[in-house]
């Protein structure tokens, strides 16, 4: 059987293609490049020369090169633009909060990625997501705190039947010992973190790049007075709480809304968090991976978020709402990923957040 791995130049997809190899498949690497600084306009994320994903493909390489399997190279820069990098602007300009790695795996990673995988004569395509897949369900993976599943959501069920995830059974720490003790040459390199195409850049500067933020007004949600001046609603999240852009002597406070018409951002003081609650939810979008849809389940509103029962309505066949106790920093944009006990169910992207049957107008 032979096996293409989407080779990332991290320890996560190093350790899957050696698992693959050991037990006797025909391995094939596939690297993706995905983003440019130099073709973006992005000239930050040039390092010594070197664009990140240049360095990380040189890592793949040493890893193939060291297992002895071939490693081929596609470029999706101009997908990733128009399918990932332009919702993800997009969104940002509506006031929201999206989540364009959710998007990556479903336009590109378990898309183009495959048609391409299958065009080197691929049985199996294999990742590096910490996620199972056994029968028909797609399972959390066994590292709780490394789970992944909640970025696959929105992929198309179909797309999984071919799919393995050789890390899926493995916690974060024994992926690393099964690296060191084979010697692979990234066993010692450190995991990437945020959005692929940032990495450890300060975010408003990236954005301010693709969007030029418009000064606007803060204002005091209880008073409505205004209290100070903001540099644009796409560098402000509901919830935060740092580096709002109030005096230093300014009572504790955060985010809680933003109005895109008036170019508003609104900030409560205090540590109740009374803005930040809700108890209801609209997700839009929904993409089911099983074909349970029960009326009871969890969900998770972001990745590292906890699980919150919630109860289902189905509206229709993209759109339902979730009705849960309470839950904080619930915003529009994000994913709401569904849960039954170990199995993802599917998810949506959240459209209206509500409490006590009406919608939170300041989101």
């Amino acid at each position: 059987m032979k096996v293409v791995v989407g080779m990332s130049g991290g320890v996560d997809s190093a350790v899957s293609a050696y698992l693959l190899d050991k037990e006797g498949y025909e391995v094939i690497g596939l690297f993706m490049k995905n983003w440019d600084s130099n073709i973006n306009n992005d000239p930050e994320g040039i390092t010594d020369g070197i664009c990140p994903q240049e360095q990380d493909f040189i890592d793949a390489k040493k890893v193939c090169d060291f297992l002895g399997i071939p490693l081929y190279r596609i470029d999706f820069i101009k997908e990733y633009w128009d399918n990932v990098f332009s919702y993800f602007l997009d969104e940002l300009k509506k006031g929201r909060t999206p989540n364009p790695d959710i998007m990556c795996n479903k336009y590109i990673k378990f898309d183009l990625f495959k048609k391409e995988a299958k065009h080197l004569g691929a049985d199996l395509i294999a990742t590096g997501h910490y996620a199972r897949h056994i029968g028909n369900k797609i399972l959390r993976g066994v590292d709780t705190n490394k789970d992944q599943t909640y970025f696959l959501n929105q992929v198309k069920a179909s797309e999984f039947k071919d799919v393995l995830f050789p890390v899926g059974d493995l916690t974060k720490p024994e992926v690393r010992r099964i690296a060191k003790e084979a010697n692979l040459p990234v066993a010692e390199k450190k995991d990437s973190t945020g959005i692929c195409f940032i990495g450890e850049r300060h975010y408003q500067e990236f954005v301010q790049n693709y969007l030029k933020g418009k000064k606007g007004n803060i204002v005091d949600i209880d008073t409505l007075n205004v209290i100070g001046e903001h540099n644009g609603l796409m560098n402000y999240t509901i919830g935060q709480r740092r580096n709002v852009g109030l005096s230093g002597d300014a009572k504790r406070h955060y985010v809680c809304g933003k109005d895109t018409e008036k170019n508003i951002l609104y900030v409560a003081f205090g540590d109740d968090n009374k803005y930040l609650l809700s108890n209801e939810a609209i997700i839009e979008s929904m993409n089911y991976i099983s074909s349970t849809k029960p009326t009871f389940a969890t969900c998770k509103f972001r990745y590292r978020g906890e699980d919150i029962p919630i109860e289902i309505e189905y509206l229709s066949d993209t759109e339902i709402k979730v009705k849960y106790e309470s839950a904080k920093a619930v915003t529009p944009g994000q994913a709401c990923v569904i849960y039954l006990g170990e199995e993802m169910i599917g998810g949506g992207i959240i459209k209206e957040v509500r409490k006590d049957g009406k919608k939170l107008w300041y989101l």
